[in-house]
């Protein structure tokens, strides 16, 4: 391997915003915000998903509507759905 072209990793404390859950691994993100676990700083990232809160995992459904996409969808697509649907209710 070439020396100085490859990020360095470094453990990192990954916090999920839902659960608050942590987890320690190995990686080369950068981040600004520190956190201390059993006596020792980390760099933190803080996720909206983990293991802890993915319903795949946890076997609850969530539904998770961020900045209200759902609605932004139907207001930019929604007039153009309805012209769409009443053309293939006539075939």
């Amino acid at each position: 391997m070439k020396a100085e072209i490859h990020p360095k990793a470094r453990y990192v404390i990954f916090q999920d915003t839902v659960t608050g859950a942590q987890f320690r691994a190995l990686s080369s993100v950068k981040s600004e915000a520190t956190t201390t676990v059993e006596g020792k700083e980390y760099p933190l990232i803080k996720v909206d998903v983990s293991s802890s809160s993915h319903p795949f995992y946890t076997g609850q459904q969530r539904i998770l509507d961020t900045a209200g996409r759902v609605e932004k969808f139907g207001k930019r697509y929604g007039d153009k759905l309805g012209a769409l649907s009443s053309v293939l209710k006539k075939k």
